[in-house]
């Protein structure tokens, strides 16, 4: 998810021309934009790993910073047969051959070569440092730290919210929702995530965004919301099961801390499905996450919690102004201008 909604017309990859529908901040559309308008600046991150690529950029006529990511599509399995990769319209370049081995490169027909592009525009700063290849460091919050560093720092430094409510408050996006259970305080709304196209099961990836406001990330969970997260746990799994065929033993459930947006989301991702931030210093498994709170009641107010941060981060600079991490001087330039 993102503070601007995108368009993603799988329909029409071989469009020459990529309207995205922009949105103000009550999700009414204002205006189209255009690729071919973008003015890139430079390459935020690269990253060949993941087949990702963000530039940051301007539009023509419009002010303000824009950013563009295009990732590289998963394969679908439904692809792989005489009408997708292996038809007539498949042709090969080839870089060489020796006995039985043979390197190409494939062309295959256009439909299948689109590229999953998100827009975020007007971008502010925060959404440049979260898109910039940069170092990361680990910190260990207490529950002291925590206090006195990180909550003063959220509540002061958080992206705007009004997306989040669009979707909640029916604004938004109601043509994406998977299932949506309206009670204020056991409620949610299960919605494709930003990072997936909504058809590759190879790739599943939504989030469940609760209804009761308040609840910025997992410190404020305690033995009063276990009804909550179990309904979250359960009703999203049946509603994906209903959906997508996915069942639950191949679910992975968990929540980030630090999160990227401080109103509580729990992600839902196919367990083959490499997503961002499942690593152990970011990732909490739901049932986890219920286990301890049902062991001790308000454990996530007592536990030591770790969380990574990156040097461009406001909250880098909080932790090393207290002197407890400190930053690398960098050998090389870690963006690139585009000429």
């Amino acid at each position: 998810m993102s503070d601007a909604d995108y368009k993603n017309d799988v329909d029409a990859p071989c469009a020459k021309k990529l309207k995205i529908s922009q949105q103000n901040e009550n999700g009414v559309s204002d205006n189209q934009l255009e690729l071919k308008d973008f003015l890139p600046e430079k390459i935020l991150n690269n990253n060949t790993n993941r087949k990702t690529v963000c530039i940051k950029g301007t539009f023509k006529g419009k002010s303000g910073v824009a950013l563009i990511l295009f990732e590289k599509n998963a394969f679908k399995e439904e692809d792989l047969n005489d009408k997708g990769y292996f038809s007539a319209d498949t042709e090969l370049q080839t870089f060489f051959q020796n006995d039985i081995y043979g390197n190409y490169e494939c062309f295959p027909r256009p439909t299948l070569n689109g590229v999953k592009t998100t827009v975020i525009y007007p971008a502010t700063e925060k959404h440049i440092a979260k898109f910039t290849l940069q170092e990361v460091h680990i910190v260990l919050e207490t529950p002291e730290l925590y206090e006195k560093l990180t909550l003063p720092h959220i509540e002061k430094e958080q992206f705007n919210l009004q997306w989040v409510y669009n979707i909640l408050e029916g604004k938004s996006e109601q043509d994406r929702i998977v299932h949506d259970n309206k009670c204020e305080k056991e409620g949610f709304v299960l919605v494709p995530d930003l990072k997936w196209d909504g058809l590759t099961k190879e790739t599943l990836y939504l989030l469940a965004i609760v209804r009761q406001r308040g609840i910025k990330s997992l410190r404020d969970l305690d033995a009063s919301h276990l009804p909550l997260l179990k309904r979250v746990r359960d009703e999203g799994k049946k509603s994906i099961l209903d959906k997508y065929n996915v069942p639950g033993s191949q679910l992975r459930i968990y929540l980030h801390y630090q999160p990227s947006f401080y109103h509580l989301h729990i992600h839902f991702t196919y367990l083959r499905h490499e997503a961002p931030g499942i690593y152990a210093e970011k990732s909490h498994l739901l049932d986890t996450v219920i286990d301890n709170i049902e062991m001790m009641g308000d454990y996530y107010k007592k536990a030591t919690l770790p969380f990574t941060i990156r040097e461009m981060d406001n909250i880098f600079n909080v932790y090393e102004t207290n002197g407890y991490v400190q930053r690398i001087k960098p050998n090389i330039e870690s963006s690139v201008i585009i000429k």
